[in-house]
């Protein structure tokens, strides 16, 4: 068989993935340093706003958050592959299917109760009331709704997803980018405001668009398929993280060159959140590619560095209760209880950002212990 040959017949083959034996720490360590940074971010804008941060609070401090959440995203794709896609076509697919679901039920769940938690101290009832039926959005919670929602669906896809030949798989990110694109800005969706912004982003509302972000799931479920493939084999763990590193370098590089000559304003354009909802081309190569680099350090770090870090291993482990942890501590107690709003320096605002961070992990590891006892 010839060089060319080989490659056809390796971008026409269908995945055969071995299921994962352990649970891999390292994809924990990825989603724990994607939640630290979100509550970096959310404390930092929650109890000071952007506005107020000094210049080195909004670059380069603030800047460095931007990776959270194409890191969040593209991590989801990771476990989805390596925990549920190499069982699509088991006999018991339906009931990790019905898994799946439910989670999405949970997440909804407490998407809508940290709705009102975040809104409380900001909004009247009816604009809460508003929110929650999806005539409006809020902010710091937006990105629970995303996954909520995708976890309603996305089931239903992996197994589609698994038939599909290599090709189809590596071209289908880039398909789905160009077809959100283009929808975002040439379809009106009926004149249907939020049902556009939920699926395709609007530049009135935060929101995480389903199809805007499915890229970067989809760009997971690869990378998942080749921590698989991978997960015994030292050599070509290597390369995937070596892949990884290049990627993740030419996006930033990428980044540089659009932004030239005025990269110093571009990069507060970045800290700022510009580009960000919808996602435009030089906000995303900045933040996938720090994303990726990120990845590509804890899968090289492995057991070793999840051990080293072990906070972040920890929150990583219950992103869902984390983020129930911080939201709840920095607009129930602090903002709504206490009235914290401005009274802290930026300075004392990372000292509590980094408590949070650890509050999380132990109440996190608390509630572990307990049910271990139970």
């Amino acid at each position: 068989m010839s060089q060319g040959q080989a490659i056809a017949a390796r971008l026409a083959e269908r995945p055969v993935l071995p299921a994962a034996q352990r649970r891999i720490a390292a994809i924990d360590l990825a989603r724990g340093v994607a939640i630290a940074l979100m509550i970096l971010s959310h404390t930092a804008s929650g109890l000071l706003g952007v506005g107020e941060l000094p210049d080195w609070g909004l670059v380069p401090i603030h800047l460095l958050t931007k990776f959270a959440s194409s890191l969040f995203i593209t991590v989801f794709g990771v476990a989805l592959a390596v925990a549920f896609l190499p069982h699509t076509d088991a006999p018991d697919w339906p009931r990790r299917r019905l898994k799946l679901l439910l989670r999405g039920l949970e997440v909804l769940f407490w998407y809508k109760v940290l709705t009102v938690v975040e809104m409380l101290p900001l909004y009247a009832p009816q604009d809460i009331l508003d929110t929650l039926l999806y005539q409006r959005f809020p902010i710091w919670v937006e990105i629970l709704g995303f996954y909520a929602i995708a976890l309603l669906w996305l089931p239903w896809g992996l197994p589609l997803w698994r038939r599909l030949p290599l090709a189809a798989r590596l071209l289908a990110p880039v398909g789905v980018a160009l077809l959100a694109g283009w929808l975002e800005r040439h379809f009106a969706f009926w004149g249907n405001e939020p049902l556009k912004a939920l699926l395709v982003e609007d530049e009135d509302h935060y929101v995480w668009g389903q199809l805007s972000r499915l890229p970067l799931v989809m760009l997971g479920l690869l990378i998942g398929e080749a921590i698989l493939r991978s997960d015994a084999r030292s050599a070509w763990r290597r390369r995937l993280v070596l892949a990884l590193v290049g990627a993740g370098g030419a996006l930033l590089l990428a980044f540089v060159a659009v932004s030239l000559p005025a990269l110093e304003a571009a990069l507060e354009a970045v800290a700022w959140n510009d580009g960000k909802h919808p996602p435009a081309l030089p906000f995303m190569l900045f933040s996938l590619g720090g994303a990726l680099m990120i990845l590509s350090l804890c899968l090289w770090g492995g057991e070793r560095a999840a051990r080293a870090w072990r906070p972040l291993t920890v929150i990583g482990s219950d992103a869902l209760m984390a983020f129930i942890f911080h939201i709840v501590a920095i607009f129930l107690v602090l903002r709504f209880l206490l009235q914290a709003w401005q009274v802290y320096s930026y300075p004392q605002v990372l000292g509590i950002a980094l408590a949070l961070i650890l509050g999380s992990a132990g109440w996190i590891a608390l509630v572990g212990w307990i049910r271990q006892r139970q």
